[in-house]
């Protein structure tokens, strides 16, 4: 009997190991998931994104290093997730809201910090440099002064270069309502950026 019960799961074990997708989804499951080469090349991403939300860069840091805690303490579910950045953007993301609501709970004011310098690489002269650098600034905060939905979505978009459905995920919402959200932001953006321009506000 005991070597009926070895064959037949030697046999089992031929069947499933040639059964087809069973070679792919090993190679899937073996690629193993490292902190200093998966995730922590990912701190800058995470801090644009908290920066995005929180507005604030010590606080944006202060999630950063949340985030990584958070996501180094559910290390034994790595190999179970599918995407490893969109899993630690999702987390950055509720944590910046946590805080978020925490300090307007507190009645803290959220001010944006003043060290990101905007590009002057193609301003020809200093009138051009402070043209550009008002230009700048006033986008900022035009986004800044966005929903947090539409300010999300958008900077996943057009600054990380994230897709849709890559969006959804993160912001645990539908594609469409990503769409939406993006749609919007740009049309607010785009008109006070007119009114801005035009009446010099």
């Amino acid at each position: 009997m005991a070597i009926v019960a070895q064959l037949f799961r030697n046999f089992f074990v031929s069947l499933v190991t040639f059964a087809p997708g069973y070679s792919s989804y090993n190679k899937k499951r073996m690629k193993k998931i490292s902190f200093q080469n998966d995730i922590l090349p990912l701190k800058n991403e995470l801090y644009r994104l908290a920066l995005r939300i929180t507005l604030n860069p010590a606080e944006a840091e202060d999630v950063v290093q949340d985030t990584m805690i958070k996501v180094w303490n559910r290390r034994e579910q790595w190999d179970e997730i599918e995407s490893i950045e969109a899993f630690c953007l999702t987390i950055c993301r509720n944590l910046s809201l946590d805080r978020m609501r925490k300090l307007e709970n507190q009645n803290q004011s959220l001010e944006e910090g003043e060290h990101d310098s905007p590009d002057q690489s193609y301003a020809s002269n200093p009138e051009e440099q402070a043209m550009q650098r008002d230009r700048v600034e006033l986008i900022r905060r035009l986004i800044n002064e966005l929903p947090e939905k539409q300010r999300s979505a958008m900077h996943l978009r057009e600054f990380e270069g994230k897709s849709y459905k890559e969006i959804a995920s993160i912001m645990a919402i539908s594609e469409e309502q990503v769409k939406v959200n993006i749609f919007r932001a740009r049309q607010a953006i785009r008109q006070k950026y007119i009114e801005s321009e035009k009446y010099g506000l």
